[in-house]
This record gives C-alpha cells, structure tokens and sequence, in this order.
C-alpha cells in the first residue's frame, strides 16, 4: 500500500457512488436493517429480503452491492492507465497493473485468515482476490483492445457463458444442470480450485473460478461508463442520455432474457450482468447529474469520505471488531432501559460512526491508501 498526500482531479460523483456503494458493507445495511425492525411487519416484509442475498434465483437491492462495487472498480481501470499508456506505454501500464492486482490478491488471502490458516484451510478466491483478478483482466483488455474489441470480448463472454450453462451437459451426467448442488461453475471448481470453498456444501465457491469469467464484463462495463463521462465529444445531457438510457436497456434485455437464463448471483449468470450492470449505469447517471452537474455536493461528504479509502475500511471492519466495541460503549444497562430492538440500533449507530470517525480523520488529513 502507498501512502498520498493529495488526490489527482477526479470526478467527485465517481468516489460518491464508491463510498455508497461500501457504506453498505461498513454498517449501512446493519442500521437499516435496525430501522426496518422498528416498523411493521407490512414494512418489514417488503423491506427485509432487499437487505439479504436472494438464496439462488432472483435480485435484490444486496445483490446490487459486489458487482456495482466492479462496475467503478472498471472506471478505475481507465482512469488510472489511460495517462500511463499514452505517456510512458503499456510496460508502464503493466507494472501498475500487476502491482495492485497483486496487492489486492494478498490482502484477500489476508482478510479469509490466509496467515493464521494452514493448508488446505486456506480461502484461494474470495471478495478481493476477484476483484484483483477482474481488475488484472479488464486491465489487460483495455491496454490491447480499442472500444469495440472490448465490447466484443464483452458480449462474447456473456453469450459463452449462456450457451455452456444453458445446453452443454456436464461430464458423466449428460444432463444441462443449473443448481446449487450441480452446475459447470460447481464442476470446474471441484477439479480445478484448491483450498477452502466457501459455497454451498462446501463443493464450490461461489466467487470461485468460472464465475470470474463475466463479472470481468461487470467490471468492463465500468470502463465503457468513464469513456462516457470523459468524452469530449458528449455534453452533460447525451452523457445523461447514455448512462441511464444504457441502463434501462440493459435492464429490459436482462429480466427478458432473465425468462430462459435465470438471474443468479451465486454463478454470476450473463442476466445477472446485465441487470446489475443497468442498475449501476443508472445510479452512475443519478449520482453524475445530482453532483457534477447540479452541483449538489453537501449530501455526499459521508460517501466521499468512504469512497477515497474503501479498500482501508474494508480490511480495518474485518481486523478491528467494531461491533464489539459499541457493544462496549452502549451495551449494558443502556441496551437493557432501551429494549432489545433499540438497544441493536443504538449499537449499528455506534459502529457505523466509529468507522465514519476514522475516515474522516484520514480525509481532513489527506490520508489515502491505494493499493
């Protein structure tokens, strides 16, 4: 990791959507969730299954979470090897790459207990190790590939993915099989993937290897959104106009297309791409219209302050219990006079902020860690 003292020119709107985008991973679903659980069980039943995975088949607004997150990982992608190709070139570009793919890749070992783990309890791929690889790929694309090559790789991809899953029978079984218990990406990981699986029954992983396959598109689609937005050929509006038109197409194609290919997280099927992807054009879109164009900047402090360190937060949550620590401070007798519901939304408060507390002093003194 490396240490900065300033921050190049960048797209506010751009870190307001990261920051959104982990503050739900840092605390945000646990204090909605508290509030949710205050109100009525009507409430509670339309609000609840949208802060939790869908079990296999399905979306919700926390099925959004990861692949938004590899949605502006892409815009990253662009904006931190466009300079370096056109004034130092692809070997520069490389050495970049390969540095923080390795970095991330190490602190994803890290996070899954890697150095107090012996083999084979060791997690291979998991959050950020997919994020190291889908960085290293779309890297990689976007170095050699113009637009339209990459959107061809892109759809490739996707149309591949669709045709394996949807009529290639699995070896030894002559059966097109998509379940939790039987499916390619179940297939090739109990061959191909050593370590700890962290999937269903312990076969597969559910970030395992051919699922990393389209969530690189996830993470494309992200590079082909900062195209947009630094064009010099768009103004506002058409960028407007492509972020969230684009979005809303891609939503249409991917619940249609959703009929004969389900949307499932778990395999990261072409339609669940698709339809995360329209999600993130769309709240890209919002956020660049709200911020950047509007100007209304006040509202996104919080977001920004997450938004410029979320990899920082992200280790310190999982090496530091921040919820051990609220409990500490407003567990007790104060959980016991404000009721058991109270008493849990008083502790998310208390941990969310503590976390908003330390990266806020990191942003007043323009602390950034960049991997």
């Amino acid at each position: 990791m490396e240490t900065t003292k300033s921050i190049d020119k960048r797209i506010l709107s751009v870190d307001a959507l990261r920051g959104f985008d982990m503050f739900w991973l840092i605390g945000g679903t646990g204090l909605v969730l508290a509030i949710v659980k205050l109100f009525g069980t009507g409430v509670q039943d339309l609000l609840l299954p949208q802060l939790d995975h869908t079990e296999w088949i399905g979306f919700t607004f926390y099925d959004l979470i990861f692949p938004l997150f590899e949605f502006v990982l892409g815009m990253s992608v662009l904006f931190s090897l466009k300079k370096i190709l056109q004034k130092d070139g692809k070997a520069a570009a490389y050495k970049k790459l390969i540095k923080r793919f390795t970095v991330l890749f190490i602190l994803g070992v890290i996070y899954y207990g890697g150095l107090s783990n012996v083999w084979p309890e060791i997690r291979i791929l998991g959050v950020l190790q997919r994020l190291a690889l889908t960085y290293l790929f779309t890297g990689i694309l976007f170095i050699h590939f113009e637009l339209r090559g990459m959107i061809i790789i892109s759809a490739s991809i996707l149309i591949g993915y669709w045709i394996l899953f949807s009529f290639i029978p699995l070896p030894n079984t002559g059966v097109v099989a998509l379940t939790q218990q039987s499916n390619w990406a179940q297939y090739i990981d109990s061959l191909f993937l050593p370590g700890k699986k962290n999937g269903p029954g312990g076969l597969w992983d559910i970030l395992g290897i051919l699922s990393t396959l389209p969530a690189t598109v996830s993470c494309m689609l992200g590079v082909f959104a900062a195209r947009v937005l630094q064009s010099k050929k768009l103004d506002d509006k058409k960028r407007l106009i492509c972020l969230i038109g684009g979005g809303l197409v891609m939503l249409v194609i991917g619940y249609l297309w959703g009929i004969q290919f389900p949307i499932i997280k778990k395999v990261w099927t072409s339609t669940y791409v698709l339809v995360a992807g329209g999600y993130s054009l769309m709240l890209m879109g919002i956020f660049y219209y709200l911020i950047d164009v509007k100007g209304y900047k006040t509202w996104t402090s919080i977001f920004v302050w997450i938004g410029v360190n979320p990899i920082t937060i992200y280790m310190l949550r999982n090496l530091i219990d921040f919820g051990g620590i609220s409990k500490k401070l407003v567990g007790g007798d104060l959980a016991i006079i404000a009721g058991e519901q109270w008493a849990y939304l008083l502790a998310n408060i208390v941990s969310l902020g503590l976390s908003l507390v330390l990266l806020k002093f990191m942003y007043d003194r323009k602390i950034f860690l960049k991997a």
